[in-house]
C-alpha cells in the first residue's frame, strides 16, 4: 500500500465528514431567520433538522452492504456530489416543504459517505495505524462542530441563512474532485454476490416505522394514533427481519456481528452511548435560550466545548487504542463521561456559564475517549468484504441511539413546558422563559441527565464485557 494513498484517502474522508457535521451545527444557528423569512411552521423546521438524521440512520445499512458488494469509492464520490447539489437548491428553496424535501436528498448524499468513510479508511491504512486514523477522522468532525455555530452566525447576520447552505457548494466540489481522483479500491470484492432486496425493505420499513414513532411521540405526545401505529408496525417488521437474515445465505446485515462478544458489545455500548448523549445539544440549547436568556447564537458557542475536548482526546486515544487495545479505553471514556453528566444533575437555574462549559468539557473529553477505540475495534475485527455493513452497522446504532436519546428528553422536559414553547425553543425563535414553569422544567432535566447518567455508566459495563476478535470463514 502506498504511504502517500493512506492520507489522501484520509483526507477525503475527513473533508466529507467535516462538511456535512459542520452544515448540521450551522442549520441550528439559521433556524430562527428560516422560520420568518419562509413564514413556515416550527414543526416543518424542526423536521428539517429531525429528517436528515432519520434518513441517514434507515439507509446506512443498505448502502453498506452495495459498498461491500460494488464498492466503496464510486459510492462516496456520488454521495459527496449528491450533498453539493441538494445544499445548492436548499440554498434556493422558495418555502419550507421545499427545504425539507431538499434536506431529504441531502441526507441521501450524507448516508453514501458516511456508510462508506470508516471502511475506506480501513481499507488504506494498516491496522497497527487504522485507530491513529479513525481518531484523525473524529478530530476533524469534532473541529466541524465547533466552527459550524460560528460559521452559521456569521453567514446567518451578514449574509443570511441561504449561504449556510450555499458554503457547501465550494467545498462540495473541491471534495467531490478530490475524492474522485484520489480514492480507489484496494480491496476486491467478492463475486457471485446477491443483494438482499426482502431484508433491505423490512429494514427500512422497520426502523422508519419505529424512529418515526419515537420523533412523534416526543413531539405529538406518545397516545397519538401514529405514535402506537408507528411502534407496532416497525416492531413486527424487525422481527420479520431478524427472522429472514438468519435463514439466508447472504443477508443484508450479518447477525453473526452480534453474536461476537467484541463485535455486539462494541455496537450496543455504541447504541447505549447515543442514547445517554444524543438529545445533551436540545436540552442545554433548552436551558441557555429559555433559562439564561441566550439567541441562538450565543448558545451554539455555548455549546462548543464538548466539541472542543473531543477534539483533543479522539485523536490521543486512537493511537493509545492502536498500541493498548480498545476494551480499556472505550470503557474508561465511557465513565469519565458519566462523571460529566453527573454534574449535570446538579444543574439549576443560578447554575453558572463555567460550570456549564466544565461538565460539557469532561463529556466531550469522555466522547473522544471512547468513540475512537470503539470505532478501531469495530472496523479492525471484521473482514475486507464486510467492512461496509459494519461501518453502516456502526451509525445506525449511534444514530437510533440519538434519536432514542431525543424522543425521551423532549417526553421528560414535556411537564416543563408548554408545547408551544418547547417547538419554539427547538426553532430558536424563543429566547426566555415564556410558556416555561422554571421549577418543573429544571426538575425535569435533572431527571433527564440522571436517566443518561445510568445509561452512560450501562454503556460502561457493556463496553468493559467485550470478549475478543473473532475468526471469520474464508468468502
Amino acid at each position: 500500500m502506498s504511504i502517500k494513498y493512506k492520507w489522501k484517502a484520509l483526507s477525503a474522508t475527513s473533508l466529507g465528514a467535516f462538511v456535512s457535521v459542520m452544515n448540521s451545527s450551522a442549520l441550528l444557528i439559521a433556524l430562527p431567520n428560516i422560520t420568518k423569512e419562509l413564514n413556515t411552521s416550527m414543526i416543518l423546521v424542526i423536521w428539517v433538522i429531525m429528517s436528515y438524521m432519520l434518513s441517514v440512520t434507515i439507509l446506512v445499512p443498505a448502502i453498506g452492504r452495495i459498498a461491500d458488494m460494488f464498492g466503496r469509492k464510486n459510492l462516496y464520490v456520488w454521495g459527496f456530489l449528491i450533498f453539493t447539489v441538494a445544499s445548492l437548491f436548499a440554498g434556493f428553496s422558495p418555502n419550507g416543504s421545499e427545504l425539507l424535501l431538499m434536506r431529504i436528498i441531502q441526507s441521501i448524499g450524507g448516508a453514501l459517505m458516511v456508510a462508506n468513510s470508516a471502511a475506506i479508511v480501513t481499507d488504506a491504512f494498516p491496522r497497527t495505524e487504522l485507530g491513529r486514523a479513525l481518531g484523525i477522522n473524529a478530530m476533524v468532525v469534532a473541529v466541524g462542530f465547533t466552527l459550524g455555530p460560528v460559521i452559521g452566525g456569521l453567514f446567518t447576520s451578514l449574509l443570511g441563512w441561504r449561504w449556510v447552505f450555499f458554503f457547501n457548494v465550494p467545498l462540495g466540489i473541491v471534495g467531490t474532485l478530490w475524492a474522485w481522483l484520489q480514492l480507489k479500491e484496494v480491496e476486491k470484492m467478492p463475486s457471485n454476490q446477491k443483494f438482499d432486496w426482502l431484508g433491505a425493505i423490512t429494514l427500512t420499513a422497520g426502523l422508519f416505522g419505529i424512529l418515526m414513532a419515537m420523533s412523534f411521540g416526543g413531539l405529538y405526545g406518545w397516545n397519538s394514533t401514529t405514535t402506537i401505529w408507528g411502534f407496532i408496525i416497525g416492531a413486527i417488521l424487525m422481527v420479520f427481519f431478524v427472522y429472514v437474515e438468519s435463514r439466508i445465505k447472504q443477508p443484508l446485515l450479518d447477525l453473526t456481528f452480534f453474536k461476537n462478544r467484541l463485535l455486539g458489545f462494541a455496537y450496543t455500548s455504541t447504541l447505549f452511548n447515543g442514547i445517554a448523549n444524543g438529545a445533551l445539544t436540545f436540552l442545554l440549547i433548552f436551558y441557555l435560550q429559555g433559562i439564561k436568556f441566550m439567541n441562538p447564537f450565543q448558545a451554539g458557542l455555548m455549546l462548543t466545548p464538548f466539541a472542543l475536548a473531543m477534539m483533543i482526546a479522539a485523536p490521543i486515544s486512537g493511537v493509545l487504542s492502536d498500541k493498548h487495545g480498545s476494551r480499556e479505553l472505550s470503557t474508561i471514556g465511557l465513565l469519565v463521561m458519566s462523571i460529566g453528566l453527573f454534574g449535570f444533575t446538579f444543574i439549576r437555574a443560578q447554575t453558572s456559564l463555567l460550570e456549564i462549559i466544565l461538565w460539557q468539557m469532561i463529556m466531550g473529553f469522555g466522547s473522544g475517549m471512547f468513540n475512537s477505540p470503539n470505532n478501531n475495534a469495530i472496523m479492525g475485527a471484521v473482514p475486507a468484504n464486510k467492512r461496509g455493513v459494519a461501518s453502516g452497522t456502526r451509525v445506525m446504532m449511534n444514530n437510533a441511539g440519538s434519536v432514542v436519546s431525543i424522543a425521551l428528553a423532549f417526553a421528560i422536559t414535556a411537564s416543563g413546558m408548554t408545547p408551544k414553547a418547547m417547538q419554539a425553543l427547538f426553532a430558536g425563535i424563543q429566547v426566555g422563559s415564556e410558556g416555561i414553569f422554571i421549577n418543573t422544567f429544571i426538575q425535569d432535566l435533572r431527571i433527564a441527565f440522571y436517566i443518561s447518567l445510568f445509561i452512560s455508566l450501562t454503556a460502561a459495563v457493556l463496553s468493559f464485557m467485550r470478549g475478543k476478535k473473532p475468526v471469520w470463514d474464508k468468502v
